[in-house]
């Protein structure tokens, strides 16, 4: 199976970027399966109804969200609606939606999306998301034919070691949440391919994906004068392509993708 992981996409540009660069992607890579991180697309912090539509209609099977799941308030009542919002799975036992579940590629073949938040440097604490991850790959993980675990965090030690605590389990696991692209995308020792960060889809003429002046005064000053706002610049889509085996549900190639905007480019 070809699967394309996008990482989060970043106010209107990066919806934009999705918009007008996912539909011949899909069709020019044979893709079979896309899942796009959304939850930075509504203006920066979380995403919308309407805003999800459109990443969905784009060509993307499944999206998923982050520690700003619901920073938009509409999508407490929009991710009960639609099966193809994934919030993360240790977020909160009252949360609205679901934090795995399992979705239907090309050729009837099934594929098991699963989101989890680290720990280590967020906000609020977060349910142990290892623990939480190996309880769904075991539930679900011999009825796929392939299996994406997002881990949406902060620090590249937990993400790599959620890489190496589910390898031979997962087909990809994959970070987010930091949008700073990473150059490590490997097939661990048991099969499962990896990318500590997927970096972003937005504007990398910024401080990730924001116009820079208000970040710049507030690590200069140490004071805030206004709201952070996404960079307008165009975007490069960043993510990550896998190759799976039906059969056993490993990856067999893995490869960055950088499309568009100002990074060096890069795809299968």
């Amino acid at each position: 199976m070809r699967i394309l992981f996008l990482g989060d996409v970043v106010g209107k540009t990066g919806r934009v970027a999705i918009t007008d660069r996912l539909p011949k992607l899909r069709s020019d890579w044979g893709l079979d399966f896309v899942v796009v991180n959304g939850e930075n697309a509504s203006n920066g912090a979380g995403l919308t109804a309407e805003h999800a539509r459109g990443i969905l209609a784009a060509g993307a099977d499944c999206v998923t969200l982050g520690d700003h799941a619901f920073d938009q308030k509409d999508m407490f009542q929009f991710i009960e609606q639609e099966p193809r919002i994934i919030r993360p799975l240790n977020f909160s036992k009252v949360a609205p939606g679901k934090g795995a579940r399992v979705f239907e590629a090309t050729q009837g073949r099934r594929v098991l999306v699963t989101q989890v938040l680290g720990q280590v440097f967020m906000k609020r604490p977060f349910d142990d998301p290892f623990s939480a991850v190996s309880e769904v790959l075991k539930t679900h993980g011999g009825a796929v034919q392939a299996s994406v675990v997002e881990i949406h965090a902060e620090a590249t030690s937990e993400k790599m070691a959620m890489g190496h605590w589910v390898d031979g389990q997962a087909s990809l696991v994959v970070g987010t949440h930091t949008h700073v692209a990473t150059a490590d995308a490997m097939i661990l020792a048991k099969g499962t391919g990896y990318l500590t960060d997927a970096g972003m889809c937005g504007d990398y003429d910024s401080v990730i994906g924001m116009q820079k002046l208000e970040p710049l005064r507030r690590f200069i000053t140490g004071m805030a004068s206004g709201r952070f706002e996404p960079a307008e610049g165009e975007a490069t889509l960043s993510g990550v392509y896998v190759e799976t085996d039906d059969k056993t549900g490993r990856a067999t190639r893995i490869e960055m993708v950088r499309q568009g905007g100002k990074l060096k480019q890069s795809g299968p």
